[in-house]
Protein backbone atom coordinates (compact mmCIF):
# COMPACT_ATOMS: atom_id res chain seq x y z
CA UNK A 1 0.00 0.00 0.00
CA UNK A 2 3.03 2.85 1.22
CA UNK A 3 4.89 1.86 -2.41
CA UNK A 4 1.36 2.51 -4.29
CA UNK A 5 1.14 5.55 -2.48
CA UNK A 6 4.99 6.27 -3.14
CA UNK A 7 4.41 6.04 -6.98
CA UNK A 8 1.62 8.21 -7.09
CA UNK A 9 3.64 10.66 -4.94
CA UNK A 10 6.35 10.58 -7.57
CA UNK A 11 3.79 11.33 -10.00
CA UNK A 12 2.15 14.16 -9.13
CA UNK A 13 5.49 15.53 -8.39
CA UNK A 14 7.22 15.14 -11.57
CA UNK A 15 3.32 16.33 -13.48
CA UNK A 16 3.73 19.66 -10.71
CA UNK A 17 7.04 20.20 -12.28
CA UNK A 18 6.15 20.30 -15.49
CA UNK A 19 2.89 22.27 -15.17
CA UNK A 20 4.99 25.11 -13.10
CA UNK A 21 6.89 25.30 -15.70
CA UNK A 22 4.66 25.61 -18.95
CA UNK A 23 3.22 28.68 -16.60
CA UNK A 24 4.08 32.25 -18.35
CA UNK A 25 5.87 33.69 -16.08
CA UNK A 26 6.27 37.93 -15.81
CA UNK A 27 9.35 37.42 -17.97
CA UNK A 28 8.30 35.08 -20.52
CA UNK A 29 9.64 31.68 -19.37
CA UNK A 30 9.04 28.43 -21.33
CA UNK A 31 5.03 29.45 -21.68
CA UNK A 32 5.67 31.99 -23.83
CA UNK A 33 4.96 31.87 -27.89
CA UNK A 34 3.08 33.07 -30.58
CA UNK A 35 -0.62 33.23 -30.95
CA UNK A 36 -1.97 30.48 -33.01
CA UNK A 37 -2.58 26.96 -30.59
CA UNK A 38 -5.25 25.06 -30.16
CA UNK A 39 -5.77 27.43 -26.99
CA UNK A 40 -5.42 30.91 -26.14
CA UNK A 41 -3.59 32.36 -23.60
CA UNK A 42 -6.17 33.30 -21.38
CA UNK A 43 -7.55 29.62 -21.44
CA UNK A 44 -3.68 27.99 -21.35
CA UNK A 45 -3.47 30.05 -18.12
CA UNK A 46 -6.81 28.97 -16.64
CA UNK A 47 -6.39 25.37 -17.20
CA UNK A 48 -2.90 25.25 -15.81
CA UNK A 49 -3.27 27.55 -12.83
CA UNK A 50 -6.07 24.71 -11.92
CA UNK A 51 -3.69 21.57 -12.69
CA UNK A 52 -1.21 23.58 -10.27
CA UNK A 53 -4.26 23.45 -7.49
CA UNK A 54 -5.35 20.13 -8.34
CA UNK A 55 -2.13 18.86 -8.29
CA UNK A 56 -0.60 20.46 -4.88
CA UNK A 57 -4.06 19.27 -3.16
CA UNK A 58 -2.92 15.82 -4.50
CA UNK A 59 0.60 16.19 -3.31
CA UNK A 60 -0.34 16.99 0.20
CA UNK A 61 -2.45 14.33 0.93
CA UNK A 62 -0.31 11.73 -0.56
CA UNK A 63 1.97 13.89 1.73
CA UNK A 64 -0.08 13.39 4.59
CA UNK A 65 -0.91 9.58 3.89
CA UNK A 66 2.65 8.85 3.93
CA UNK A 67 3.11 10.46 7.09
CA UNK A 68 0.39 8.52 8.81
CA UNK A 69 1.28 4.90 7.58
CA UNK A 70 4.97 5.78 8.43
CA UNK A 71 3.79 6.31 12.17
CA UNK A 72 1.40 3.32 12.51
CA UNK A 73 4.21 0.80 13.12
CA UNK A 74 6.10 2.87 15.59
CA UNK A 75 6.85 2.00 18.88
CA UNK A 76 9.55 3.74 21.41
CA UNK A 77 12.86 2.06 21.05
CA UNK A 78 16.15 2.98 22.53
CA UNK A 79 19.32 4.49 20.62
CA UNK A 80 21.31 2.27 22.60
CA UNK A 81 19.92 -0.76 21.70
CA UNK A 82 18.15 -2.07 25.06
CA UNK A 83 14.34 -2.72 25.40
CA UNK A 84 14.65 -1.93 29.19
CA UNK A 85 17.46 -0.36 31.45
CA UNK A 86 19.24 -2.74 33.48
CA UNK A 87 19.10 -2.17 37.12
CA UNK A 88 20.53 0.26 38.82
CA UNK A 89 20.50 2.65 35.95
CA UNK A 90 18.84 5.58 35.83
CA UNK A 91 15.30 5.31 34.32
CA UNK A 92 14.58 2.33 36.92
CA UNK A 93 12.35 3.12 39.34
CA UNK A 94 13.81 1.01 42.17
CA UNK A 95 12.80 1.63 45.81
CA UNK A 96 15.73 3.20 48.04
CA UNK A 97 16.33 2.83 51.45
CA UNK A 98 15.24 5.13 54.32
CA UNK A 99 18.01 7.93 54.28
CA UNK A 100 19.71 6.65 50.91
CA UNK A 101 21.16 8.68 47.87
CA UNK A 102 20.66 7.61 44.50
CA UNK A 103 24.55 7.34 44.58
CA UNK A 104 23.97 4.05 46.89
CA UNK A 105 22.37 1.88 44.09
CA UNK A 106 25.96 2.23 42.34
CA UNK A 107 28.53 -0.22 43.10
CA UNK A 108 31.68 1.13 44.69
CA UNK A 109 30.30 4.55 45.34
CA UNK A 110 32.22 6.30 47.59
CA UNK A 111 29.70 6.65 51.18
CA UNK A 112 29.80 10.20 50.99
CA UNK A 113 31.27 12.32 47.98
CA UNK A 114 33.57 14.80 47.84
CA UNK A 115 33.29 18.16 46.71
CA UNK A 116 36.03 19.26 44.48
CA UNK A 117 38.54 21.97 45.99
CA UNK A 118 39.63 24.70 44.32
CA UNK A 119 43.11 25.26 43.59
CA UNK A 120 45.41 27.74 45.95
CA UNK A 121 46.84 30.62 44.78
CA UNK A 122 50.41 31.47 44.86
Amino acid sequence: MQHVIIVIHLVVVLAMIGVVLLQKSEGGGLGMGGGGGFMSSRGTGNLLTRATAVLAAVFFSTSLILSVLAGVDRRPTSILGGSTPPAGQPGNTAPTAPGGSLLDQFPNAPAQPTTPQAPRSQ
